[in-house]
C-alpha cells in the first residue's frame, strides 16, 4: 500500500508544499518517528523540520507552522501538508494503518462520559486471557484515547510486527478538543476510520465543558460513533435513556442492551445472561454500581463478539482493575484511589465509597487548566453527594505535582471554593497534595476510608503516600 503525498494531501483537504513523494512508512510522531515515516503533528517550528530531517522523514502534517518552518522545510527538501484540521489526517492515518497493519481484525470501540477505560481494558482482558491476539490503546491514565496525535496508528503498526492481530479495542474520547477549538465530530470521525463490528456507549453525560455546554450537544457527540457504523452491533446501556434511544439512529446495524431489565443485567447474587446466571458476585471483580456497569458492557460486548460464555466468565473473574479504577491502596486506615474527574464520576465514587463502613476523608484535586465550568460542576455534584454523608473533606490544587498544562489557576481554584461555600460544605485547602493527603493521614482514624478523587492532579498519590508513610509527620507549607 504504497500512496503519493499529493493523494494524502488529497484525502485529508490539505495543500502539499515541497515535492511529491511516494509514502511507504507510518505515521507518527516526531520523536518516535523513523526514516521514511510521516509526522502528524498539531504545530510544528523550524527546530522542529530540522529534527525530522535528521531522522530522514518523508514528510511532515500539521495547521500550524511556526517561526521559518516553511522556509527550513523548503530549503531542506521535506514536504508539509498543511491542513486546516488535523484530525483528518489522524483518522486518514488510522484507517490507513488498519487496512495495512491488521486487515483481518475484528474492531471494537468503546465511548462515552464515564467507564471507557475500564470497559475498554476488561475487553481487551478477556480476550488476552483466552488466548487471542488483541491490541487496545487503554491504559491507566488513557493518554491515547483521545486519537488526535497518530500515537494509536504508529502502535498498531508495531504490535503487528510478527503476530497477525485478530482484535482491536479502542477505547475513543466521545469530545475532543484543541486550545479551546471543538474538534467535532471526533467519535463518528475516528469510529468511520475504525470501521468497527462493534461498538460500546456507556452512558451521556457533561464531561467536556466548554466544548461541549449542554447535553444535547455531549449526546449528539457520543451518538457519533453509533451513526458512523456501516455494519454490527452497538452495545447500549439501557439504563441511560439518551444511550438506549441511539438503537434508532442507524438502521444498518443491530442493538444489545445491557444493564437492569435487559439481555445482560446484574442481580443481587450476581451477573445474568438473560435469565442464567453467569457470574456469582463473589467472582466480581467490581461490588460498586458504576464499575458493574463496565463489567455488564464488557461481557455485552464479548457476547455481540461471540465469544464462548465460558471464555467470556473466565476472564471477568480474573480480571485485574487499572490504576485508579476505585482500587485500595492501604489498609488501617482504607484509602481508597479513584479517577473520578466529572461530575457523574464524582457521585457514583463517593456513594460507592460512603456504602462502606465508617467516617469518610475525602481529598478532592481541583481540575487544572481546564477552565472554571468544569470545576463549578465537579464542585456542585461534590457538595451535593456530601452533604448528607459523615464526610471530612480536603481540597487541593496538588501543585507540588502537576506540570504546566494541569496548574490549577486563581479562577479555577475560586470557582470551586465558591460553590462549596454556596453549599455550606466545610472543607481544609491545600496547595500542595503532599500536604493535603498527610492532613488526612495524620487525622483519620484506623476504622475511617480515605477516597482520593481527581484527574491529573491526584495521579501522583499511590507515590507520595509511600513517601509520606515513611517520613511520618511533617511541617507544612506553602507553594
Amino acid at each position: 500500500m504504497v500512496l503519493s503525498l499529493s493523494l494524502i494531501a488529497d484525502k485529508i483537504q490539505g495543500e502539499l508544499k515541497g515535492p511529491d513523494r511516494r509514502f511507504d512508512g507510518i505515521f507518527t510522531t516526531l520523536g518516535n518517528a523513523s526514516e521514511g515515516d510521516i509526522v502528524i503533528r498539531h504545530w510544528i517550528d523550524d527546530n522542529g523540520v530540522r529534527m525530522g530531517l535528521e531522522k530522514g522523514i518523508a514528510a511532515i502534517i500539521t495547521t500550524d507552522p511556526r517561526g521559518g518552518a516553511l522556509e527550513a522545510a523548503k530549503d531542506s527538501g521535506i514536504p508539509i501538508i498543511l491542513v486546516d484540521r488535523i484530525e483528518f489526517a489522524n483518522a486518514f492515518a488510522l484507517r490507513w494503518t488498519i487496512k495495512k497493519f491488521a486487515p483481518e481484525t475484528k474492531r471494537i470501540v468503546v465511548t462515552g462520559t464515564n467507564g471507557k477505560s475500564t470497559t475498554t481494558h476488561m475487553i481487551y482482558h478477556i480476550l488476552k486471557s483466552s488466548g487471542r491476539e488483541a491490541y487496545t490503546n487503554t491504559d491507566s491514565k488513557s493518554e491515547f484515547n483521545t486519537l488526535i496525535d497518530p500515537v494509536v496508528p504508529a502502535q498498531i503498526a508495531e504490535e503487528a510486527k510478527g503476530k497477525e492481530l485478530e482484535y482491536l479495542v479502542i477505547e475513543v474520547s466521545e469530545v475532543q478538543g484543541w486550545l479551546g477549538r471543538v474538534m467535532e465530530d471526533h467519535a463518528y470521525l475516528m469510529t468511520r476510520a475504525i470501521d468497527p463490528e462493534v461498538v460500546v456507549i456507556t452512558n451521556v453525560a457533561l464531561d467536556h465543558i466548554g466544548l461541549v455546554n449542554s447535553i444535547e450537544e455531549a449526546y449528539w457527540e457520543v451518538s457519533g460513533a453509533v451513526r458512523a457504523m456501516n455494519r454490527g452491533v452497538a452495545v447500549l446501556n439501557y439504563e441511560d435513556e439518551r444511550v438506549r434511544s441511539m438503537a434508532d439512529l442507524n438502521e444498518k446495524i443491530e442493538s444489545f442492551f445491557y444493564g437492569n431489565r435487559s439481555s445482560v443485567s446484574y442481580r443481587d447474587d450476581g451477573i445474568y445472561i438473560d435469565d442464567e446466571l453467569l457470574l456469582l458476585k463473589d467472582y466480581m471483580p467490581f461490588k460498586s454500581r458504576h464499575f458493574i456497569q463496565n463489567t455488564l458492557a464488557a461481557i455485552a460486548a464479548c457476547i455481540s463478539l461471540k465469544l464462548p460464555l465460558e471464555d467470556i466468565k473466565a476472564g471477568v473473574s480474573s480480571y485485574k482493575p487499572l490504576d485508579r479504577r476505585f482500587s485500595i491502596i492501604h489498609e488501617d486506615p482504607l484509602i481508597i484511589d479513584d479517577f473520578a474527574h466529572n461530575p457523574d464520576g464524582i457521585k457514583a465514587t463517593i456513594e460507592s465509597a460512603a456504602a462502606m463502613d465508617g467516617r469518610l476523608w475525602i481529598v478532592c484535586a481541583i481540575r487544572g487548566s481546564r477552565g472554571k465550568e468544569i470545576n463549578i460542576a465537579n464542585a456542585r455534584a461534590l457538595a451535593k453527594t456530601i452533604k448528607d454523608i459523615d464526610y471530612k473533606l480536603i481540597v487541593t490544587d496538588s501543585c507540588d505535582v502537576v506540570d504546566d498544562l494541569n496548574i490549577v489557576k486563581d479562577h479555577e481554584r475560586r470557582a470551586f471554593l465558591r460553590v462549596l461555600k454556596e453549599h455550606g460544605i466545610k472543607y481544609t485547602h491545600h496547595r500542595k497534595l503532599e500536604d493535603a493527603l498527610t492532613e488526612a493521614l495524620n487525622k483519620a482514624s484506623k476504622d475511617d476510608i480515605i477516597l482520593l478523587i481527581g484527574a491529573q492532579g491526584m495521579d501522583p498519590a499511590t507515590t507520595l503516600l509511600e513517601k509520606i508513610l515513611k517520613k511520618g509527620v511533617r511541617v507544612m507549607e506553602q507553594c
